[in-house]
């Protein structure tokens, strides 16, 4: 499997390759070259696995044999999940009136962000103490994915931690998350503006990449394709449990309602939906709602300045995995989006193309969701058109899990 730049000016590197470098040489992000497709067989055979077996068998699809052989890819998934405390690692809880809720939070950190970063971290090592290297991590983080990439990886040898927050935006558990983990590897710092505005001097130094290559550095946030890989099997696992049937045809769609920041899980679910799992995504946001304004109106610019509320971990304004959403809706069309993505890093804002904007409305939706009101109170709302909590005409009910900042 080979992986290549959604912008398209930078070589392809296969499933390591991807894993260390975060972002690609050229400022994109790096995307299989080819997505599996997946029969009605294949779904059958998955659908009464676990949780971790099902992250077993999409990893095993993008991850060759040559570069991690199949026993040992299942050896580093149990022990990223072995301290979990739900035995099924994630739970879904049935509701009332077809909705359901998938518990992604079982983890160490309490975060959804503890399923891929746990992960990610071991396949990390794996390669790590193969290749006799040692690597610096850097993380900027609006919340939950500062204390999750901590977690895995503090008090490993061969890794450094380094993790930028913004001083005062962080929920206070996230906050003393970070800054009470006392590991040599692990270097946190305060810094002031919001999120996005941190994440800014970070995509700088990568894009130097003999600095990086200098001193090893590598990123966790959900720029990573192995976070969005292992995201996957949210939605996989999240229709399976939900579907009533799957001898059916077509296979019966269940709507999947993704709250998102970063947009890590959504184009998770965005990729699952190519590869053939018949799942319609809402995306839910807070009043930081770029995302919202692309799905619905192809607007994809930035807004005067990130609105805090009380779901700090999604106060976010650039999606940065909306770029991979593009470069798919584009069908992998690489100038395309590198047009896209550096008139929007240009001039702050950008309108889709009639031809990529009618593209996801028959696959997404959008929905504002918990902005902030008046007297510090959560409010939920959502806009004319949006999803209202009844699944689409023909949809198996729905999952509703929890998403931030990826």
């Amino acid at each position: 499997m080979w992986y290549v730049s959604t912008r398209g000016m930078a070589p392809r590197v296969d499933f390591e390759g991807a894993l260390f470098s975060g972002y690609a040489p050229d400022g994109g992000l790096y995307m299989p070259e080819k997505l599996p497709q997946l029969d009605r067989d294949t779904l059958r055979q998955w659908s009464v696995a676990s949780y971790p077996s099902l992250v077993k068998e999409l990893c095993s699809l993008f991850i060759g044999p040559e570069l991690i052989p199949r026993d040992d890819l299942n050896d580093l998934i149990d022990r990223a999940f072995s301290r979990f405390r739900h035995k099924e690692v994630v739970h879904l809880s049935r509701l009332r009136n077809g909705l359901n809720v998938l518990e992604l939070w079982h983890g160490v950190t309490y975060a959804f962000k503890d399923l891929s970063l746990c992960c990610a971290a071991q396949f990390l090592q794996y390669f790590l103490e193969k290749r006799k290297k040692h690597i610096t991590v850097v993380v900027g983080t609006s919340g939950d994915t500062g204390s999750a990439a901590i977690e895995s990886v503090q008090g490993a040898e061969n890794v450094d931690i380094i993790v930028l927050l913004p001083k005062g935006r962080c929920t206070k558990i996230q906050e003393l998350q970070m800054t009470t983990v006392l590991r040599e590897n692990v270097h946190v710092f305060g810094v002031e503006g919001n999120s996005d505005e941190l994440d800014e001097p970070i995509k700088a130094v990568f894009a130097d990449v003999a600095f990086v290559k200098e001193h090893s550095l590598m990123s966790l946030n959900s720029i990573n394709w192995s976070r969005v890989l292992v995201q996957m099997a949210h939605h996989f696992f999240a229709y399976f449990r939900c579907a009533p049937t799957l001898d059916l045809h077509p296979l019966p769609p269940v709507e999947v309602v993704v709250p998102s920041g970063g947009a890590g899980s959504l184009a998770a679910g965005f990729i699952a939906q190519k590869m053939g799992l018949p799942i319609h995504l809402v995306v839910a946001v807070n009043s930081n709602d770029i995302i919202h304004r692309t799905v619905q109106r192809g607007d994809f610019s930035l807004s005067e300045a990130v609105k805090p509320t009380l779901a700090s971990a999604m106060d976010i304004q650039v999606p940065y995995n909306m770029e991979r959403i593009f470069w798919l809706l584009s069908g992998s069309d690489s100038q395309v989006t590198r047009a896209l993505m550096e008139q929007f890093e240009r001039t702050r804002g950008v309108s889709l193309p009639k031809e990529l904007h009618s593209k996801p409305s028959p696959l997404l939706s959008g929905s504002r969701l918990c902005s902030q009101v008046p007297g510090g109170r959560a409010g939920c709302r959502a806009d004319p058109g949006d999803s209202r909590g009844d699944p689409r005409p023909g949809a198996q009910g729905g999952a509703l899990y929890p998403d931030a900042e990826g």
